[in-house]
């Protein structure tokens, strides 16, 4: 069974295993309080193993994606005295701790993004597999004009613009829309409106669950040791996934189903609801 935890700051939506997170701040344009990245963090966890739940994607209530960190927050912190630098090092760790969840899913994940991706909100799009923008978007890095660095998502910056861009995007905080973000690769489709981005959710969940899950889970981890590991030990890494998967469950049933000419269980078998029971993917 699938058991999702309680959540306010976040909505949430499995169906048919897909994961659908909608960050639910609109007043505050979905500003990452801790309460919001303490459930994200929740959420993440409590699926990670779970392969049942095949996608996630994440968008923000109101029209606006993400406007970053919560500066109420920050200012609370700074009015701490003694204690201010040790809970704003706790913050920052709690953050990276979001990203590398999210970085390190095994799901693949979706950034929708519309209305404004900003400081933190932009860290999110970096860190998920693929993400779609509305044209009217606004990105910023906005850290450096108030006094702050872009810190714990720098890595997720550099690694999904490279080196150049992300580090010219982060030293100058500069301002600009999704026809910029798509040229950049910040994100992987520009269309006009939400229901664009619903469209483009849609197709996305269409090809992933055509995949068997397992399988998309041992890509994303050679993915992500292919810039860690030496090529030896990649290998390594490699052939070992190879082969588990080619004489696993998923290997037999893909093999199978190819030369029976029929579609592999995991491409036509409905995903289970929360609160229903349901077997191994």
């Amino acid at each position: 069974m699938t058991q999702l935890p309680d959540t306010t700051a976040i909505e949430l939506t499995l169906q048919d295993g897909w994961l659908q997170i909608v960050l639910n701040r609109p007043e505050s344009r979905n500003a990452l309080s801790a309460e919001l990245a303490g459930e994200l963090v929740r959420v993440l966890e409590a699926v990670r193993d779970n392969r049942a739940v095949r996608g996630i994607s994440i968008r923000g209530r109101g029209g606006v994606f993400c406007a970053g960190a919560d500066l109420k927050a920050f200012a609370a912190i700074e009015a701490a005295g003694d204690a201010a630098q040790s809970m704003a090092k706790n913050l920052s760790h709690a953050g990276a701790h979001l990203f590398r969840l999210i970085d390190t899913a095994p799901q693949v994940t979706v950034a929708l993004i519309e209305g404004a991706a900003m400081a933190g909100g932009f860290g999110l799009a970096c860190a998920c597999d693929l993400a779609a923008a509305t044209d009217s978007t606004r990105f910023a890095l906005t850290e450096t004009r108030i006094g702050l660095t872009p810190a714990q998502i720098a890595p997720y910056v550099l690694r999904r613009l490279g080196r150049n861009t992300g580090r010219r995007l982060m030293l100058l905080g500069s301002v600009f829309d999704g026809a910029e973000a798509e040229r950049i690769g910040l994100v992987d489709r520009l269309v006009s409106d939400g229901a664009g981005l619903a469209a483009f959710e849609q197709a996305v969940r269409e090809q992933v669950l055509a995949c068997a899950p397992g399988a998309v889970a041992a890509t994303k981890e050679v993915i992500a040791a292919s810039a860690l590991l030496s090529p030896e030990d990649l290998a390594q890494l490699a052939a070992e996934r190879f082969a588990a998967g080619l004489v696993g469950p998923e290997g037999r049933e893909g093999v199978a189903s190819f030369l029976q000419r029929r579609p592999p269980s995991w491409a036509n078998k409905r995903q289970s609801q929360p609160g229903e029971p349901h077997g191994d993917c």
